[in-house]
């Protein structure tokens, strides 16, 4: 799927309740479990330790849930390009649940859906509605919704 490319309010109004698009697969490798852990001072035995993890409820090590959180501007990046802003905020989610854990080495892939769009006097306040998707798994990552403000030109 390609890129979204919106220049304004008005085009990015138009594909209210609509599917926006879908991210690549991105690979969790547990050098990335590793980093985060030590950005985050979480070292919790179930994501870095190979061996102890192994006995564990996943068999494995396991992404950090707030991992799979931080990659969403990473992931909506490949879905939009957004034109002609001055400013970006990253103002909250809504919703968030996280659904199962994500294993080291598995893909994850982010759907997104504009659920809502308002004009706040120039400013674009969406609603995008998220789906982190494990691949080979039914249920998903986690599900919320992410709300952004974009301040076009």
């Amino acid at each position: 799927m390609a890129k979204l490319i919106i220049n304004n309010h008005e085009e990015f109004e138009s594909h209210l309740g609509k599917v926006l698009g879908e991210s690549e697969w991105h690979q969790i490798n547990q050098e990335q479990i590793n980093k985060f852990a030590d950005a985050t001072l979480d070292h919790q035995w179930i994501h870095i330790d190979e061996e102890r993890a192994k006995s564990g409820p996943f068999g494995t090590t396991i992404a950090h849930g707030y991992l799979t959180l931080s990659l969403m501007p990473y992931l909506w990046e490949q879905i939009a390009q957004f034109n002609n802003v001055k400013m970006l905020v990253n103002y909250g989610m809504d919703r968030l649940k996280f659904g199962q854990a994500v294993k080291v080495d598995s893909e994850i892939k982010l759907t997104a859906t504009l659920k809502s769009l308002v004009n706040l006097r120039g400013i674009s306040k969406a609603e995008v509605d998220a789906l982190l998707e494990i691949k080979g798994e039914k249920k998903p990552a986690f599900t919320a919704t992410m709300i952004f403000l974009y301040h076009f030109e």
